[in-house]
């Protein structure tokens, strides 16, 4: 394991702590797309640093994690208002109500079928959301599950984590649903992403990473702190993955033989969260105390 300050290059404020930026994803156009959890509004952040919000119909719909669609818009969870939320790269902004009242949509991708996908936290649903605003949603066979996150897998299926059934999940376009249980009790498993070839989880409970083939062999790697809280991950390339390590204020990497190395965050207690990479192949990080992060590997 090696553990060291990472050369952040930039640093950037784009909001006070009580905005709260979360999510974030690389846009069609380059720039970054942030959400401020606490503040009801959606960011543009360009590479050079330029900062546009946009604020939505509520300031308290709590929109959550972002990704950008098959449409070349950016596509987002509304959790404390029950909605799913687009805005087109020129801030347009639309939404619309889940069919199941209180469901907490929190993760969302875009599927290989031309649709977006999303999980119900609250209401134990994987939906599917077209261009069009037509919603479908299919029941998981677990309760009190809390599926989190998603993303489409190597396999033509979408993944997701089961935070509360210590579980993932996969789901075929067609609705069917296989449930993988995880070896370690209560890992609490929340991020997810695919590398091409394979599924990486991060385990906030059990301060583990996971790697689960499409034909649902698990593997876990423990981190040398096990109350660092990992939180999301994205993948650079096969067995390339980096994450958010939101209690210990790091950035950690692993590779496909479970080689881990960590890098601490330059500004002390940032509560680092979403990650992505960049168009310019740097890696991005939103931090909940007001900042974005920039490092390139």
């Amino acid at each position: 394991m090696h553990h060291s300050d990472a050369p952040v290059t930039r640093e950037i404020s784009v909001a006070d702590k009580g905005a709260g930026p979360y999510g974030i994803a690389a846009g069609p156009d380059g720039a970054l797309w942030l959400t401020f959890a606490h503040s009801g509004r959606i960011a543009r952040l360009t590479l050079d640093g330029e900062l546009n919000e946009y604020p939505l119909d509520s300031s308290g719909c709590r929109p959550t994690v972002i990704t950008p669609g098959p449409d070349g818009a950016l596509w987002f969870t509304r959790s404390q208002d029950h909605r799913i939320g687009r805005i087109t790269t020129d801030g347009e902004r639309e939404s619309f109500p889940t069919p199941t009242p209180d469901s907490g949509p929190f993760g969302i991708t875009a599927g290989p079928d031309g649709a977006v996908w999303f999980t119900e936290m609250n209401t134990d649903r994987i939906g599917r959301i077209t261009r069009e605003g037509e919603i479908t949603e299919f029941v998981l066979p677990h309760t009190g599950a809390c599926p989190s996150a998603i993303t489409a897998g190597p396999d033509g299926a979408l993944w997701f984590t089961l935070n509360q059934a210590n579980a993932i999940g996969r789901i075929t376009v067609h609705g069917d649903i296989v449930i993988h249980p995880l070896p370690t009790p209560g890992a609490a498993p929340v991020g997810i992403a695919s590398d091409g070839t394979a599924l990486w989880f991060v385990e906030i409970a059990a301060g583990q990473i996971g790697r689960i083939s499409v034909d649902g062999a698990i593997k876990e790697f423990p981190l040398p702190d096990r109350t660092a809280k990992p939180h999301a991950i994205v993948a650079a390339s096969t067995g390339d993955c980096w994450f958010t390590e939101w209690g210990a204020n790091r950035i950690g990497h692993i590779t496909d033989s479970g080689e881990i190395s960590e890098y601490g965050l330059p500004s002390p207690s940032s509560e680092p969260h979403g990650i992505t990479i960049g168009s310019d192949g740097a890696l991005w990080v939103a931090l909940e105390t007001g900042g974005v992060a920039r490092w390139e590997p």
